[in-house]
């Protein structure tokens, strides 16, 4: 199946050479260190899980063995993913940029085209990356996320029951008490953990901004944080709940709120260099036809290391 082109540009003038494209997601949640990488994976890989009880027993003479050390295993297995597109040089001679292409009939695509089509090509997947990090389905084009994982958990028990909370609507009216409710519900193994994180969307994320800004409930005062209104938040520095830090997730479905450390999440894949490649083959050489082929494959997958501690909100 060939690519659907359409070209709807009115030429008129001089070109300034430049095509814009929407503005695109980035993965900001791997490139901000939320998830621990397993880059090599050529196929499966197992995270293992070591659960240690009653190891300390009274003193004595003799060895005595005690206690239980139990081993069990996670597999995070990587889906192959790829994107494929063809465009065809004619197309483009008609158009403004034609004489970046050459003046022989074996040209070749303009040259900022090009580049803008793998950069774009890059952004989508970065973009598709992150959103699927949370909410991929497993489906075509897709690999399962950390939401389908969890909420699967929760169905089957894995999550403790004190552990998966049942969620609402979130706005500057209520997410004090909602991003309190996380917290209390935080295991005492887990909470004061260093890599300890509450990952939230960008509703929740804004909705916090706003409650601290003063347009809250429960006291905080017309004011807002430092007495700056709206205005407190510069985008520069880390949100944190009751010192714990709250790291927003470009990709993550609105009032979804998951929490647990940064080393818990895994996400997996062959080379990393695969999601950052995008090759452009000339196909004239091969078959004589116009066509130019943009070819991207990669591999990608995420899992939850210890179930355990996990708090879910929502999912």
């Amino acid at each position: 199946m060939a690519t659907n082109f359409l070209n709807t540009t009115d030429y008129s003038g001089e070109s300034a050479g430049k095509y814009i494209g929407a503005a695109l997601l980035s993965a900001n949640t791997i490139e901000n260190g939320g998830v621990t990488v397993m880059p090599n994976v050529k196929y499966r890989s197992t995270i293992k899980k070591v659960d240690t009880a009653n190891l300390i027993a009274d003193a004595s003479c003799d060895f005595e063995a005690t206690g239980d050390i139990t081993l069990t295993d996670r597999a995070i297995e990587p889906k192959e993913l790829q994107v494929n597109a063809v465009l065809c040089r004619k197309d483009f001679r008609d158009d403004y940029n034609a004489i970046t292409m050459g003046y022989s009939v074996y040209d070749t695509l303009p040259p900022n085209f090009q580049e803008f089509m793998i950069a774009r090509m890059l952004g989508h997947v970065a973009e598709a990356t992150e959103n699927q990090l949370f909410t991929g389905t497993g489906g075509a084009g897709q690999f399962e996320g950390f939401n389908p994982i969890l909420a699967a958990a929760v169905l089957a028990g894995d999550v403790p029951a004190a552990q998966a909370l049942t969620g609402t609507t979130i706005d500057a009216s209520n997410v004090i008490d909602e991003l309190g409710s996380i917290v209390d519900a935080l295991p005492s193994t887990l909470y004061g953990k260093e890599a300890l994180k509450i990952y939230i969307p960008q509703n929740v994320a804004r909705a916090y901004v706003r409650a601290l800004g003063g347009f809250g409930s429960g006291g905080y005062g017309a004011a807002g944080t430092n007495a700056q209104g709206t205005q407190w938040y510069g985008m520069g520095s880390g949100l944190s709940f009751d010192g714990v830090s709250l790291f927003v997730c470009n990709g993550q479905a609105s009032n979804k709120i998951f929490a647990t450390t940064s080393d818990n999440l895994y996400f997996g894949t062959g080379l990393q260099s695969d999601a950052q490649e995008v090759k452009l083959i000339d196909m004239s050489q091969f078959d004589g036809s116009q066509n130019m082929r943009f070819v991207m494959r990669y591999t990608a997958g995420v899992q939850v290391g210890v179930l355990e501690d996990v708090v879910t909100y929502g999912l």
